[in-house]
């Protein structure tokens, strides 16, 4: 058996051709285009090229961007309070905070000081309630994204196994909680779990997502199961031993290409919705 490719980046750019005519529409009955927030703290090389990039991807799908940089002494209550203002301001749609940020700042504090209606990188605690009672708001973008791309790709979901290796607030959790709401069985695994290997035995769906690269074994996956590797580790290695698992799965995501390319686009599409939201 040779895993089916599951294909982020064909996957994003429709999503992404949708949102830019989204994108448009609003303009046209708002009298400006969406606006999206970005607010770094500090000069982290690797953050400062992603929040690069995001900018960049915005302004090519009609979305304007707007850049904050934050100094890395910056306190707690510098942050809250620049993400105070930003959610005040009714020309910004949305607001990201990059994480991560430097130590003294309190990241939650951060997460929480966004509105919930401009929380388009679904971060926050009312963005993870809605999440886990299945209600309306903003999802946490790659978990979103990877439901998206199974949806995509026509995995039923319902009655299946699913076992998420990794419990982070932004990625290992909610998409548990999502895959709860398609109806999956979930079995969360992390540092403590006691022989992880047997719990991915008896997975129908493997969502890896811990950022160790290959530590989930690919003679671990059940034949026929979908692997979802959504952790990218220098060298372009994800968190799943790729070429060993894609002889036994039936569907794969690669690294890069995959989860990646999906997160950008729903937090671009979330954006436009927030701001569509503003001429209800």
């Amino acid at each position: 058996m040779t895993a089916g490719i599951i294909d982020g980046t064909a996957v994003s750019k429709q999503l992404l051709a949708e949102t830019t005519q989204r994108a448009a529409a609003f303009a046209e009955k708002a009298g400006r285009a969406p606006c999206l927030a970005t607010v770094l703290v500090g000069q982290d090389p690797a953050s400062r090229a992603y929040v690069t990039m995001k900018h960049n991807r915005a302004r090519k799908n009609g979305i304007e961007s707007k850049s904050v940089q934050l100094p890395e002494t910056s306190t707690t209550d510098d942050v809250v309070t620049m993400i105070t203002k930003l959610s005040q301001n009714p020309d910004i749609d949305g607001i990201l905070v990059q994480h991560p940020v430097p130590d003294q700042v309190d990241e939650r504090a951060a997460f929480e000081a966004i509105a919930p209606g401009k929380d388009v990188d679904g971060v926050t605690m009312y963005s993870l309630a809605a999440m886990a009672l299945g209600l309306p708001g903003f999802h946490s973008c790659t978990p979103a994204g990877i439901i998206r791309l199974l949806n995509a790709y026509d995995v039923d979901l319902a009655g299946k196994h699913a076992v998420v290796v990794g419990r982070s607030p932004i990625l290992g959790k909610p998409v548990g909680l999502l895959l709860l709401n398609e109806d999956a069985t979930v079995t969360f695994c992390h540092s403590h779990t006691v022989d992880l290997a047997a719990q991915v035995a008896r997975a129908d769906l493997v969502v890896a997502s811990v950022g160790r690269p290959e530590l989930i074994k690919g003679d671990w996956i059940k034949p026929g199961a979908v692997v979802v590797d959504a952790g990218y580790n220098p060298g372009n290695v994800g968190d799943v031993e790729q070429s060993v698992a894609a002889e036994r799965a039936s569907l794969i995501t690669p690294v890069p290409g995959g989860v990646g390319p999906m997160t950008i686009a729903v937090l671009l599409e979330q954006t436009v919705r927030a701001a569509e939201a503003t001429l209800t």
